[in-house]
């Protein structure tokens, strides 16, 4: 089975993408490899952030692998939180992001949003795109119990419920990142 570096230290993104993939790649974290490095997010987009951390892995791994980068944006506040999406209220404290992007959005009714994933794939000397896209609506409280990160508060265009209330099956059907890597694993698979 071929092996893959995924450069996450996040292990709710690990899960959903080991789950989406495992009868087809092994799938390896930064931790798997031993590179305890916070790969630097520097660039202003997130086919850059994609780019640098996959980047990083060739250069100091020499191995295949890909990276992503995702974030919430939110029409009323011209694709805010976007790139600082982890990062919004100045901290890695999603409670607190969250409650930063309630509180903007209180007087507006205009709440479209989307959850936009790029994946940067350095595979054999090439580098690869791919672009998942889910458009939804932000929710005025947080339900749900699931999921991480703006799920509680992101509920996707066509459904009653928000992520934080899916199953991780019924997500991952449906998700910015499980389209994202869907696109990736096709690529793979035809190549």
């Amino acid at each position: 089975m071929e092996q893959l570096v995924f450069a996450t230290n996040n292990k709710h993104k690990l899960e959903e993408v080991q789950a989406m993939v495992k009868d087809f790649f092994s799938i390896q974290s930064l931790a798997d490899i031993q590179c305890d490095v916070d790969i630097p997010e520097t660039a202003d987009t997130f086919e850059g952030n994609a780019s640098l951390k996959s980047q990083y892995i060739l250069e100091h791994y020499n191995r295949n692998c890909f990276a992503d980068d995702s974030g919430l944006e939110v029409e009323a506040l011209n694709g805010e939180p976007g790139v600082y999406s982890a990062r919004y209220s100045g901290s890695r404290d999603m409670e607190k992001n969250i409650d930063l992007l309630l509180s903007k959005l209180a007087t507006e009714t205009h709440r479209k949003a989307q959850f936009r994933t790029v994946v940067s794939l350095r595979l054999d000397g090439e580098h690869h795109f791919f672009e998942g896209i889910v458009s939804g609506t932000i929710t005025v409280d947080r339900t749900g119990a699931g999921g991480f990160g703006y799920d509680p508060i992101f509920r996707p265009d066509g459904y009653s419920k928000t992520f934080a209330e899916m199953s991780a099956n019924e997500k991952n059907q449906i998700s910015h990142r499980a389209i994202a890597i869907q696109k990736l694993v096709t690529f793979l698979k035809n190549r």
